[in-house]
C-alpha cells in the first residue's frame, strides 16, 4: 500500500503547478488518489478474506485431507497395504508356506459442522471385498461422544490398538478370546482431566475372534463396558506418565452354532481348536479382560488377560455346560535407535535415504502367550484326536521403521500344544503333530 501511494504521488505531483494558481487541479488529484487507495485496500481486505476462507489440502504420512479454513468440514483418505511371507519349518510336510496380501485397506473419514464424523473402510485384501468399519459419531463434548454402525468393540487391548502398529505383525494368542468388529451403538469419553477413558456399548453380539454381518436380527444382545485410566498423564514423574490400566468386560447371550467360536489361530493363523460341527452355543456369555500398557522412552509393554465363557450344548434335551476359555499375554519392544516407544507406533527421528546415509528406526520385540481351552470342552463338544487344549506361543521380531508410514518387519514364532487326556499319541490333525515354527516377514505402508 504504501508503494501505492508514493508511486501515485510521484506521478501526481509533478503535474500539479507549483504558483498557487491550480489549487483546484491538486484536490481533484487529491480526491482521485484517496479513491484509488480505497480500491486498492478493498482489494486487500478481500485477498485476505478469500485467504482466510480458502480449503486447505494436506498431503503427509497422516494421508490427503481436504478441510474448509476453521475445521468445520473435512474429509481425509488414508490407506493400508501389508504384503506377507509366511514360511513353516519342520511341519511334516503341511502345505503352508505363502505369499498373501494380507490387508488393503482404502480409509474415508470425515467431519461436518465440527461435531459430526464419519469413518469407512472397506477391505480389499483376501478373498473377497468386506466392509470392515462403517461407523457415524455425534460428539457432544470431549466427555460424551455417540458412535453408530459397525466398528471393533472396547473390549481386547490388542484389537483396539489395530493392525499397523502393534509390536508383532499378527495378533497374539488372547485376541481369540474377543471379538473382531460388531454393529452396535456405543457411548465413550474421557473424563477426570482426561485420564480416564470410558466406553459403554450395545452390540449384537458375535462370538470369539469373530467379526458381525452387516446386520442383526435377534434379541440377543451384548452389553460392553471398559474402563482406561492414565493416572499419571497429568504428573511430573516422567516414569509413570505413561502407565495406563484398564478392564473389560461383556454380558450376553448367545444361540446357535454362531454364538460360539468358529476357531481358534495360532500366530501362523493357522487353526488348533474348532468345536464339533453340532456343538451350539445357548445361554449367557460373558468375558472379563483386564489390560496395561506401559511406555517409557525407548521402552514399551502391553499385556492382558481373557476369560471368555459361553453355555453350550450337543443336544437340546441335554442341560447346557459352561466352558471358560482362558488367555493372557505379555509383550514388551526396545527401540533400538532411540526414539519413543508408542502405542500407535514409532516416528523415526529421520527417514531411510540411502544417499543421505539414514536408516530408520529400529526395535527389537519380544513376547509370550498361552491359551487354554476349559477341559470341559473334551470331548463331547470338541474331538481330543483332532484340536489341542492349550497353545503356548514364543515370539520375536524386529520391526524396521522406515519411515512413519513404511514398516519392513520379521517375526519368528514357536507355538507348543498341549491335549487333552484323551487325545491319542498321535494327533489326527497334521499341524499338530509338532510345534509350529513360523517366520513372518511384512512390508506395510500405512498412512
Amino acid at each position: 500500500m504504501a508503494v501505492a501511494i508514493a508511486a501515485a504521488f510521484t506521478n501526481a505531483l509533478p503535474a500539479v503547478q507549483t504558483d498557487g494558481t491550480d489549487s483546484d487541479a491538486l484536490r481533484d488529484r487529491v480526491h482521485a488518489l484517496e479513491q484509488e487507495l480505497s480500491t486498492i485496500s478493498k482489494r486487500l481486505d478481500g485477498a485476505d478474506q478469500a485467504a482466510a476462507t480458502a480449503p486447505k489440502v494436506t498431503l503427509n504420512d497422516k494421508g490427503i485431507s481436504l478441510a474448509t479454513a476453521d475445521g468445520a468440514y473435512a474429509i481425509k483418505f488414508r490407506g493400508v497395504a501389508q504384503f506377507d511371507s509366511r514360511l513353516f519349518f519342520d511341519d511334516g510336510g503341511v502345505s503352508n508356506n505363502s505369499f498373501l496380501l494380507r490387508r488393503a485397506r482404502i480409509i474415508s473419514e470425515g467431519v461436518f459442522a465440527k461435531n459430526f464424523t464419519f469413518q469407512f473402510v472397506p477391505e480389499f485384501g483376501g478373498s473377497s471385498v468386506s466392509i470392515l468399519d462403517a461407523a457415524i459419531g455425534v460428539t457432544l463434548n470431549k466427555s460424551l461422544q455417540l458412535k453408530f454402525g459397525k466398528f471393533t468393540p472396547p473390549l481386547g487391548l490388542e484389537r483396539l490398538q489395530g493392525v499397523c502398529w502393534t509390536f508383532f505383525n499378527e495378533a497374539s494368542l488372547v485376541s481369540n478370546l474377543v471379538p473382531v468388529r460388531d454393529v452396535g451403538v456405543q457411548a465413550s469419553g474421557l473424563v477426570a482431566n482426561g485420564t480416564v477413558n470410558y466406553a459403554l456399548g450395545i452390540f449384537g453380539g458375535v462370538a470369539d475372534n469373530a467379526a458381525s454381518s452387516n446386520s442383526d436380527f435377534d434379541n440377543d444382545k451384548d452389553l460392553i463396558a471398559r474402563v482406561y485410566a492414565t493416572p499419571f498423564k497429568n504428573q511430573p514423574e516422567p516414569a509413570l506418565k505413561g502407565l495406563s490400566l484398564g478392564v473389560a468386560a461383556s454380558l450376553g447371550r448367545a444361540k446357535t452354532t454362531a454364538g460360539r467360536t468358529a476357531g481358534y489361530k495360532t500366530d501362523g493363523q493357522q487353526t488348533f481348536f474348532s468345536y464339533a460341527a453340532a456343538t451350539t452355543a445357548d445361554g449367557k456369555t460373558w468375558r472379563i479382560a483386564p489390560q496395561l500398557d506401559y511406555r517409557y522412552g525407548s521402552f514399551g509393554a502391553l499385556g492382558e488377560y481373557v476369560i471368555s465363557a459361553v453355555n453350550v450344548r450337543q443336544d437340546p434335551a441335554v442341560a447346557t455346560t459352561r466352558l471358560e476359555n482362558k488367555s493372557w499375554q505379555f509383550s514388551t519392544g526396545y527401540v533400538l535407535t532411540g526414539e519413543q516407544s508408542s502405542y500407535t507406533g514409532v516416528v523415526p527421528r529421520s527417514n531411510f535415504d540411502l544417499a543421505a546415509g539414514t536408516w530408520g528406526a529400529f526395535e527389537l520385540v519380544a513376547r509370550y502367550a498361552s491359551l487354554t481351552v476349559d477341559n470341559k470342552a473334551f470331548p463331547l463338544f470338541a474331538s481330543p484326536a483332532t484340536n489341542a487344549k492349550e497353545a503356548t506361543s514364543v515370539g520375536l521380531g524386529l520391526n524396521w521403521y522406515l519411515s512413519k508410514v513404511v514398516l519392513f518387519s520379521t517375526d519368528v514364532y514357536q507355538t507348543h500344544f498341549g491335549f487333552s487326556s484323551a487325545a491319542p499319541a498321535v494327533s489326527a490333525t497334521q499341524i499338530l503333530r509338532q510345534d509350529e515354527k513360523a517366520l513372518i516377514m511384512r512390508v506395510q505402508i500405512a498412512f
